[in-house]
Formats: structure tokens, sequence, C-alpha cells
């Protein structure tokens, strides 16, 4: 089990971090972290990180997948994490 939430910890810290590094990114006008990417961290344990990410830079604020999106998958990760500590 700690194990697991070190897992959980790390993908959260990447996922915030490469939310705050595609807003500096966007606002340089340079090459951007793919939502695609973002996506998949969060989907990966990191939706947490993911969703503060949003509130701390206010970053993809506006779309509408990211407002929807990042909650869905809090609760998602909230769920996965219930049923493996149910059979751990």
């Amino acid at each position: 089990m700690t194990l697991f939430l070190v897992y959980l910890c790390i993908m959260n810290i990447i996922t915030f971090v490469e939310m705050g590094y595609d807003k500096g990114q966007a606002k340089k006008g340079e090459r951007r972290v793919p939502e695609k990417r973002l996506f998949w961290f969060a989907a990966l344990g990191g939706a947490i990180g993911g969703w503060l990410g949003m509130k701390v830079f206010r970053h993809k604020t506006k779309h509408t997948s990211f407002v929807v999106g990042m909650p869905l998958l809090v609760a998602f990760n909230c769920i996965v994490v219930i049923v493996i500590a149910m059979y751990m």
C-alpha cells in the first residue's frame, strides 16, 4: 500500500508540474504539452494534481473538456483508490 501511495504522490506532482510548464509555454508562445498527455497523467493517478494545476496556474479553465474532465478523473481516481484499498 505504501508503494501505491508513493506512486499516487509522484503522479500528482508530475501532473501539477506539467500543467505549470504548459501554462509557461503558452505565455511564451512556444511548443505546448499535448492535452492528451495531461489527461493520461491525470487518468493514471494524477487527477488531483491536474485539477490543482488548473486552479493554481489558472490554466485550461475555459476548456470544457478540462473543466468537466478533471473532476471526473478525480472521482475515477478516488474510486480506484477505494477499490485497491479494499483488496489490500
